[in-house]
């Protein structure tokens, strides 16, 4: 065991945790029976790195991983770097890509820094997927998809759509949860933890751990939380707020988060008690204003990831640019020369991922100076300037 620590059986502690963001349980009674018995269960959540930041989605289900730690359970957190390649077809409507191993290893970089921001990884096991997975035979794949069927495939909802509308479904995509699934077997897990789109993957591992002849794991299905957009959020719509965004840019993408949205946020996304989350539903009803309940969200998910301070400064900062039309006091600042170009300088310095960005930028007129003038040439050279770029980066460039 990597960490042993006395079992918690508090039953109000236990009733939260399994009812919290949580859209199922199975088999609920089962599960808090085992919990309320003082008996060490093993808890799993795998995640694949498709992409380098894990986003406040994802987050939820390791915050609900924390909570079974805290409760003194043993946790089993899996990178699933191999199952990465293979690629997840929950709720995709075309075929996923496979990942290269090149731009795994490249997500992979900054992840046991960004899951230690929630769980406590010295106390946890963490494990890579294709330790077993890459050993596998293709005999023992061969035995591993004995566990389903075609049809048990098709039926799954987003197969059963593409199917039926023509679009191609590769056999590596039925792979996936039996992969998943293998995962529950060599871990021994006694509970495994997924999002709602995930509930077939983490059915399977209850059939793979019966087809090994194990004891079937028990299931906690959590909430999905939708982005910025409105869609569920995902690293490939990129309607994101990830976890180590910067604290103004997390502050402002929490303030553009749909009105609706702000009770489920303040209830998947914070620790603030369920006894105040229900005095905000109530004040939002009786017609206060959402802007100020979404600034109290903003700082408590900055003061999460970040610091108190962070979330203050955020605040200000926030307040500053968008309420009082101004320029926050703390915009990255760099220096150069004025024979570069300034696309070129904003690439080098991180403010925009690429040239081709800098020009789609450019072209939308989302470059704008102190002033409010817009920048329309992409090959526009480097001057004092302090530039809006899009709705919430601010930079400074100093001439040398």
């Amino acid at each position: 065991m990597v960490g042993m620590d006395k079992i918690i059986t508090d039953e109000a502690k236990i009733e939260e945790l399994l009812s919290r963001g949580v859209e199922d349980v199975f088999i609920k009674e089962e599960l808090k029976k085992d919990l309320l018995s003082g008996k060490l269960l093993r808890v799993k959540l795998g995640v694949d790195p498709t992409g380098p930041k894990i986003h406040l989605g994802r987050a939820i289900q390791l915050r609900k991983l924390r909570e079974f730690q805290k409760l003194g359970h043993q946790i089993i957190f899996i990178v699933g770097d191999f199952t990465a390649q293979i690629g997840d077809a929950s709720d995709k409507l075309d075929k996923r890509p496979m990942l290269t191993r090149a731009k795994i290893d490249e997500n992979l970089k900054d992840y046991k820094s960004q899951i230690s921001k929630i769980i406590d990884v010295n106390k946890a096991e963490f494990v890579y997927n294709s330790s077993w997975l890459s050993k596998l035979s293709f005999e023992e794949v061969a035995k591993l998809a004995e566990c389903f069927t075609v049809q048990q495939m098709l039926a799954r909802r987003n197969f059963k759509d593409r199917y039926d509308s023509g679009v191609e479904i590769s056999l590596r995509e039925f792979l996936y949860p039996l992969m998943q699934g293998y995962d529950s077997v060599v871990v021994k897990a006694d509970v495994e933890l997924g999002g709602f789109d995930q509930l077939f993957n983490v059915k399977a591992g209850r059939v793979v751990q019966e087809f090994y002849g194990m004891q079937k794991q028990h299931i906690v299905v959590g909430t999905m939380l939708e982005g910025t957009d409105g869609r569920k959020m995902s690293t490939s719509w990129g309607n994101i707020i990830t976890i180590v965004d910067e604290p103004f840019d997390m502050f402002g993408k929490l303030m553009s988060v749909h009105d609706e949205l702000v009770v489920k946020y303040f209830t998947l996304c914070t620790d603030v008690s369920i006894k105040e989350i229900k005095e905000i539903e109530k004040s939002l009803k009786e017609g206060e204003n959402p802007k100020e309940i979404k600034m109290r969200l903003a700082t408590e998910v900055v003061t999460m990831y970040h610091s108190e301070k962070d979330a203050s400064q955020a605040k200000k900062s926030w307040i500053e640019t968008f309420q009082n039309k101004g320029v926050p006091d703390d915009v990255p600042t760099f220096t150069t020369t004025e024979n570069k170009d300034l696309g070129d300088v904003l690439v080098e310095n991180k403010i925009v991922t690429s040239k081709t960005d800098w020009r789609r930028l450019v072209k939308e007129g989302a470059i704008t100076d102190a002033e409010g003038k817009t920048i329309t040439d992409p090959k526009i050279k480097s001057y004092n300037v302090t530039l809006k770029i899009g709705k919430r980066r601010f930079a400074k460039i100093i001439l040398t």
